[in-house]
């Protein structure tokens, strides 16, 4: 890949902060936008902007061929069979709250079981907590390794005929681990158990196949993988989704309401309540089609260098812990330096033009686990250098000769 012309396309690179080049290395928060996205957007509300499926003149109707082609595109992107099995949200969290809410109406009673790990962000926790006191169901917990993998023949021995559903990351927000989905998809269906994957972190960086892998449920959010806030995608299969209620009730998802009953529109519109962000799927599809025409493939090997390399310069360092030491791993390293908060080092290295994440990152149980309370976490994107890796770590070690001092 060309990246001097990759990063051309994203004109918030172009900026300083602190008189000083702008280093984006909060990727897995949220991705920068490439023209064609921007683009997308201005031009839907200056030319079709007009609310979809409802009207017959000119404008609505070239706004829903523009939601409706988003559709086909995602569709194509995760290789699902039909793009009645592609449900638009506003994002990964919206997603899995609606399978906790509509999944959980339809098949969980008390005693029943969910399966998720303890690398989950609270995305995809608390939904399912929330079933708890609600339905009384039961959470299990997949633990980890000491390298920050699944612990598999745990995962094995946690299923019982109480499970009724395995909801795990596909990457880890904070290890970056890359989770053996295929292997956890085949194990939960011997065991005819349907898997929630959340593909935040895994969309973006891995062809995703969701027809081979099996997956019953697949999410993820657009604004990761460089399209605007506020758009997502629910993956489920129709056979699952022809048998779970609404979501919520409103416009679009009725066929028919009457003040003594309401009956609901076919897939995917009966998910699908009140006006949707039909502009921010039009801009989504240029987001895609753009990562398509990079290839996925390409994007990945590149942001592995970026991990590889980086990861060795830190190891230089001394005093370093790094947290996910999988050999399979997504473009993401979180770390800590021995007797420094991870505050004090993302502040200093903002002075210096780097943008870090700091914190729990929404994975509060991970860091219990881990005992500590947050880290410093570098994420990666396609459009990242060497040569921002070597500002941000000689950006560190002037911010480590500061605290240290």
């Amino acid at each position: 890949m060309d990246i001097t012309k990759i990063r051309d396309d994203f004109p918030i690179l172009e900026q300083e902060v602190y008189k000083r080049p702008l280093v984006y290395f909060d990727n897995a928060a949220t991705t920068q936008k490439p023209r064609v996205v921007i683009d997308a957007i201005s031009n839907a509300y200056c030319t079709i902007n007009a609310n979809v499926h409802r009207g017959v003149h000119h404008l609505s109707q070239l706004s829903t061929e523009g939601h409706e082609g988003g559709r086909e595109k995602v569709r194509q992107f995760l290789n699902a069979k039909t793009i009645k099995e592609i449900i638009f949200t506003r994002g990964t969290t919206e997603s899995i709250n609606l399978v906790a809410s509509s999944f959980g109406e339809a098949f969980l009673s008390a005693g029943d079981e969910v399966i998720v790990s303890e690398m989950e962000h609270h995305s995809n926790i608390v939904p399912w907590q929330l079933l708890e006191s609600k339905k009384g169901i039961k959470l299990r917990v997949i633990p980890i390794t000491e390298v920050g993998e699944l612990d598999m023949n745990a995962f094995r021995n946690l299923i019982t005929e109480k499970t009724k559903l395995i909801s795990v990351a596909h990457v880890s927000n904070v290890l970056g681990t890359i989770n053996p989905i295929e292997q956890i998809i085949s194990i939960a269906h011997s065991n005819n158990i349907p898997v929630l994957v959340d593909g935040a972190q895994g969309a973006p960086h891995i062809k995703v196949d969701v027809q081979k892998l099996d997956v019953d449920f697949y999410v993820f959010s657009g604004h990761k993988i460089y399209a605007p806030t506020g758009v997502g995608v629910l993956y489920g299969k129709e056979e699952w989704l022809d048998k779970m209620p609404p979501y919520q009730g409103g416009g679009e998802m009725i066929g028919k309401v009457t003040f003594e009953k309401t009956t609901f529109n076919e897939l995917p519109f009966k998910f699908e309540a009140g006006t949707p962000d039909y502009v921010g799927v039009i801009a989504m599809t240029e987001a895609l089609n753009y990562v398509e025409n990079l290839g996925i493939e390409n994007i990945a090997v590149h942001e592995t260098e970026l991990l590889q390399y980086t990861t060795e310069k830190l190891k230089a360092i001394g005093g370093i812990t790094i947290y996910g030491n999988s050999s399979c791993k997504s473009g993401v390293i979180s770390f800590n330096v021995d007797g420094i908060h991870p505050y004090d080092i993302g502040m200093l290295l903002d002075k210096q033009g780097i943008a870090v994440r700091t914190g729990h990152l929404c994975a509060q149980p991970l860091m219990d686990r881990l005992g500590i309370p947050g880290v410093v976490r570098a994420s990666f994107a396609l459009y990242n250098t060497k040569d921002e890796c070597d500002k941000f770590i000689n950006a560190l070690n002037r911010a480590l000769d500061i605290l240290k001092r």
